[in-house]
């Protein structure tokens, strides 16, 4: 009589852990300033056979050692080839307005200089959260900033960008009751990151900013549409 085998136990996998891995090793650990006027190509489902061009801000590198190019797009610092909405934009690839070169990796240039800087930068790893870079804001970036309640939402200008170890990007904004000196830099004492006081964050180019400025009616529209369809489009002076 033979002896019965034991049936195999069923493996378990534990799919949000994976998915936590996955995103832990898509985290930016090193960031580079764009300074030669590259810029990322996206398109729209409304206008398909147009490309359209916006700068790169900087290029960041990942802890799975991939460069991506990272724009300031809604609500982040954001890796270029995570833009897959036809509606809002569509991710193309990279190009070179000197030379009309389209490309659809980073220069090489810049993946060298990233990879050796985090070479260089390699900071122990602790529970704690900390700043591990800093970045100054160099497009014009401006920041819609809404809070709770009925307080009135606020454009302000982005000074400058910081990288915590925990791959978190936060645009630093100044509070002007804070600032003793111009020009605002960063590491001023008045500056702060923008989500640890507003519940709502979302970047334009400086273009944009200026027509919300003059409230131009165009404008106004798409943007109460687009980031706040209950809220008032009522600015408040920075």
């Amino acid at each position: 009589m033979g002896i019965p085998q034991s049936p195999r136990s069923a493996q378990v996998i534990d799919l949000e852990a994976m998915r936590q891995r996955q995103l832990a090793r898509r985290r930016l650990v090193r960031l580079s300033p764009e300074l030669d006027n590259l810029e990322m190509v996206y398109q729209l489902a409304s206008d398909s056979d147009t490309l359209y061009g916006m700068p790169l801000l900087a290029w960041g590198l990942q802890e799975d050692g991939e460069v991506v190019g990272l724009v300031p797009w809604m609500e982040a610092l954001t890796p270029c080839h995570r833009l897959d909405d036809t509606e809002h934009g569509q991710f193309i690839g990279y190009r070179d307005p000197e030379t009309e070169e389209l490309f659809d990796q980073p220069p090489e240039h810049k993946v060298l200089e990233l990879e050796h800087a985090a070479a260089y930068f390699d900071y122990e790893e602790t529970d704690e959260t900390t700043m591990i870079q800093q970045l100054p804001e160099t497009q014009g970036t401006h920041a819609l900033c809404m809070d709770e309640g009925d307080a009135p939402w606020q454009l302000k200008q982005v000074f400058g960008w910081r990288l915590y170890s925990d791959g978190a990007v936060e645009a630093l904004l100044a509070d002007e009751r804070l600032a003793r000196t111009t020009p605002i830099l960063p590491g001023d004492p008045c500056l702060y990151p923008g989500h640890s006081q507003h519940r709502v964050v979302y970047f334009f180019q400086r273009q944009i900013a200026n027509r919300i400025r003059q409230e131009d009616p165009t404008t106004l529209e798409a943007l109460a549409l687009m980031v706040m369809p209950d809220i008032d489009v009522e600015p408040t002076a920075e």
